[in-house]
């Protein structure tokens, strides 16, 4: 089994226990000790090529047009596919984004306070 296989797997494996897919994620990176985006990256690759999505350059002696005509149409469509997939991992990017300035704002408080009484220590 592949490491991309395993990644595919583990991540599915908590998205269907209930995680959200950035979670899931998050969670994998961490027991890999890798960054969220390597993880990320390995999901997608392993996804494409188990579900069909890899190459479809076929092996012609000669071109015609209707296979042109074909080429084009099946790179457009490829095309549709690959905005579906950037519009999915941009809105993945953003809650991740947003649940990270949640955080930071939550904790502001708590680490200026500290940061202020080390401050007064040093007076």
């Amino acid at each position: 089994m592949t490491k991309a296989q395993e990644v595919f797997e583990k991540v599915n494996t908590l998205i269907d226990g209930g995680m959200s897919r950035p979670d899931a994620f998050k969670q994998v990176a961490g027991e890999y000790e890798q960054p969220v985006n390597s993880i990320r990256g390995s999901y997608y690759s392993y996804s494409r090529g188990a579900t069909g999505g890899g190459s479809s350059r076929t092996r012609r002696r000669e071109t015609t047009p209707e296979d042109a005509l074909a080429d084009a149409r099946t790179a457009l469509e490829r095309s549709l596919d690959a905005i579906d997939r950037e519009v999915e991992v941009a809105a993945e990017r953003a809650t991740e984004a947003a649940a990270e300035a949640k955080a930071l704002k939550e904790s502001a408080a708590e680490r200026k306070a500290a940061i202020a009484e080390r401050l007064e220590a040093l007076k």
